[in-house]
């Protein structure tokens, strides 16, 4: 039996197409409050995928940061609740924001390692929603540490055709359908990050809880695209060369976050390119 946390989001719904069998789904989209499930369930579950979270793109997290605390008490309900269920594994999805902001300045190109992080010793991650999933982990880390079975799983910039416009692929895509010209780009077009579908997020997060593997790893594929590269190959794709410039009185974020793939290819290597993640979204909405 699985429980998938967050099941209506955009993480969730592509893990349900991925799974079969004895599925709980819960979201605050169909009404049940994960909060509140976890206080009152009893259940022993095979799989747990935790994804539940207020989420959003770069305006959420910089324009309304303390709506993202709220995570802070869905996670400390599910710790709570696997302690007393015993869960057999537990997928947790944690975030690269959770990684110190000081290794993604982009004067040296880093690959974020998962050693980057070190909880004897806490460096400044990205904003709240970075703090929000810095402490689901050290909640996962008090789990195993009691004997639980837990992969925590540090996904970057992970897209898909059906995303969310409050995302940056989706809504640069559609600037493109629009033949946006001159194309704007919120902060700087150098702004660089790891682009990872999501059907090479399920796999690999399914893959990894088939061996249980209790561990925290990267979800990414090591190559970084800058946000002006992006705009060149779905520009291309759709045929037309806009003049591409970048609009600084938007949030940017960090300017250089790409991940160490090393220990998820253990498990799993990404197989879709951002190319053919562009290519997929214009077929699904019918430009290609």
């Amino acid at each position: 039996m699985i429980l998938i946390t967050g099941s209506e989001g955009f993480v969730g719904t592509h893990f349900r197409k991925a799974l079969a069998g004895n599925i709980h789904c819960i979201d605050i989209k169909t009404g049940v409050d994960a909060r509140d499930f976890f206080r009152a369930d009893q259940t022993q579950y095979d799989l747990v995928i935790h994804l539940a979270a207020v989420v959003g793109g770069r305006m959420m997290i910089e324009g309304s940061p303390l709506s993202l605390a709220v995570d802070l008490s869905i996670d400390a309900e599910m710790a709570s609740w696997a302690m007393r269920t015993k869960p057999k594994h537990i997928l947790y999805f944690s975030s690269s924001a959770a990684y110190p902001i000081k290794h993604q300045s982009g004067l040296v190109s880093h690959r974020l390692v998962e050693t980057d992080i070190d909880f004897d010793a806490i460096d400044t991650p990205d904003m709240v929603y970075g703090w929000a999933k810095l402490t689901g982990e050290m909640l996962m880390n008090n789990l195993r540490r009691e004997g639980a079975s837990v992969t925590t799983l540090r996904p970057f910039s992970g897209y898909g055709s059906d995303q969310s416009l409050d995302y940056p692929f989706p809504s640069i895509v559609a600037r493109g359908i629009q033949r946006q010209d001159p194309f704007i780009i919120w902060g700087s077009d150098r702004t660089t990050r790891d682009w990872i579908h999501i059907d090479d997020i399920v796999e690999a997060s399914l893959k990894m809880a088939k061996f249980r593997v209790n561990d925290t790893i990267n979800l990414c594929t090591g190559i970084g695209t800058s946000f002006r590269t992006l705009v060149e190959i779905i520009a291309h794709q759709l045929g037309y060369r806009p003049e591409i410039m970048a609009d600084a009185t938007k949030p940017k974020g960090v300017a250089y976050r790409v991940g160490d793939p090393r220990k998820m290819y253990a498990y799993a290597q990404p197989k879709i390119s951002i190319s053919e993640g562009v290519a997929r979204a214009l077929s699904d909405i019918g430009m290609a």
